[in-house]
């Protein structure tokens, strides 16, 4: 069977790739930036398609020959008009997966028993499906919570609070109960649908067995990592202010944690049994172990995909590529390195994250917060401290370009007066070149870089000798 995979390069869209394959599933992958999907390990068992939803662009391609399809698009983004856009992406998709004869869709929504007080999220959700419906009836709706994975931005959230506050919080604002649901179990739930037909046409909710308070979540998480801490118990007078606080804890943007905060304040509990009727063979794990999973892939470095990978902020959506700018000015730094090429871009490849930069560290970190400060997005995770794609988020950079022992380029995703990139290039002759590229908007833009011309020079000279050093350590 064909299918066509939206969201393909997206937290669960690659997860559901290789288990889809591994199945005998033939894939369409219809994405905006090609690039999210090549140089993988899957890359030519599927068929990639460049294809935008809010556009209608090349959408006939994307569903030709297909008798399912998933919809995992979810405009996980900053901006504004967040909720038409939304509305945009799935009136395009089933306009053209009715077109194309498609019969059935599969929809992973959101869990709410509440109809009313409902967050902006939670109402795009649930319009989604609505809309979906309106083109073609089959339309599966798996309905999930609070989903924990690796990577997730809910387990990323209740790591975060848990081990950087000082303190448990407890605040009746969020004394709802939720029932999270392991990753693993929400991509068999999606996978046997497509071939169950006793799922077809009907709204399934899933979950994990536990029903928790946000508090209960955190403490077991604490407890299971041998973490003893103060409960204080607090009013939220402004979500905003404590989403804030949350966001320069950690490595989420602000209106993610803004969003997660308050799908908190309802209640997200499940009151069907379709799943375990349809899906008996599906025994969902518990929270306890749902954590201990997700550490556990995180200490090994098994990460498949995390949540920044599709998470791109409004004020950087529109940058062009590199090679499609002109009026850039640079910065750039050579160094001769006597050791192997495999070797120097094996330290290029494990910048930033845990390992930090290197050189003057501190900066890096400083720059990081600013931007935070001021609305950007800060210092993010990466997914591997070693492993890299292309369009992988690496701190406040996103992979533009990568060649294996050539070639690594870096697009800013900081707030800038303008663009940034950053390029570590190693030559035939074992040259490392290190390029600063910027361009500038407005005025503002040219006085920011020439004033931090000095910076850049201690940093990159920095940077570039340490590069050399780490790679002429055990260059064999």
């Amino acid at each position: 069977m064909q299918i066509t995979l939206t969201g393909a390069s997206g937290y669960i869209g690659l997860r559901l790739i290789p288990r889809l394959i591994e199945k005998g599933y033939k894939l369409k992958c219809p994405v905006r930036n090609p690039d999210f999907l090549k140089n993988r390990e899957f890359s030519d068992k599927i068929e990639i398609i460049k294809a935008d939803f809010t556009r209608e662009e090349n959408l006939d391609e994307a569903f030709r020959d297909c008798e399912s399809a998933f919809y995992l698009i979810h405009s996980m983004t900053d901006s504004k008009n967040f909720f038409e856009l939304e509305k945009i992406c799935a009136s395009n998709f089933g306009k053209y997966a009715k077109k194309n004869g498609v019969k059935k869709i599969i929809y992973l929504g959101g869990l709410t028993q509440n109809t009313k007080d409902l967050s902006e999220h939670m109402k795009s959700r649930i319009e989604v499906g609505r809309i979906l419906r309106s083109f073609i009836e089959n339309v599966v709706e798996m309905r999930a919570g609070i989903i924990i994975g690796s990577g997730s931005a809910s387990f990323e959230m209740i790591r975060y609070t848990a081990e950087r506050l000082p303190f448990i919080p407890i605040t009746k604002e969020l004394k709802s109960l939720c029932q999270p649901i392991g990753i693993r179990d929400v991509l068999s739930y999606l996978i046997l649908s497509l071939e169950k037909k006793e799922a077809d046409s009907k709204v399934i909710e899933i979950a994990g067995p536990d029903v928790l308070k946000y508090v209960d979540m955190i403490e077991i998480y604490l407890k299971i990592r041998g973490i003893k801490k103060t409960k204080i118990r607090f009013q939220i007078t402004s979500v905003a202010f404590c989403s804030k606080i949350l966001s320069l804890i950690s490595p989420l943007p602000q209106n993610l944690i803004l969003s997660l905060i308050e799908s908190l304040k309802l209640n997200a509990i499940k009151k069907s049994d379709l799943a375990e009727k349809i899906f008996p063979e599906i025994k969902p794990i518990d929270y306890k172990t749902q954590i201990q999973y997700a550490l556990r892939r995180i200490t090994g470095n098994q990460v498949e995909s995390i949540w920044s990978v599709s998470y791109i902020p409004h004020y950087v959506k529109r940058i062009k590529n590199l090679s499609e700018v002109e009026g850039v000015i640079n910065q750039s730094y050579s160094i001769k390195i006597n050791s192997p090429k495999e070797r120097i871009f094996s330290v290029i490849k494990s910048i930033g994250g845990e390992n930090g930069y290197y050189y003057a560290n501190i900066l890096w970190k400083m720059r990081a917060l600013i931007d935070k400060l001021i609305g950007g997005i800060g210092m993010r995770s990466r997914r591997h401290p070693k492993e890299l794609h292309t369009s992988e988020t690496l701190d406040f950079w996103r992979v533009e370009n990568i060649i294996e022992n050539k070639l690594l380029l870096l697009r800013a995703e900081m707030k800038l007066p303008g663009y940034g990139w950053l390029k570590f290039e190693i030559s035939p002759e074992n040259k490392l070149n290190i390029t600063a590229y910027f361009k500038p908007k407005g005025l503002f833009g040219y006085l920011y870089w020439y004033s931090l011309y000095p910076i850049h020079n201690f940093v990159f000279e920095g940077l570039i000798k340490k590069i050399k050093r780490n790679s002429e350590k055990n260059p064999y």
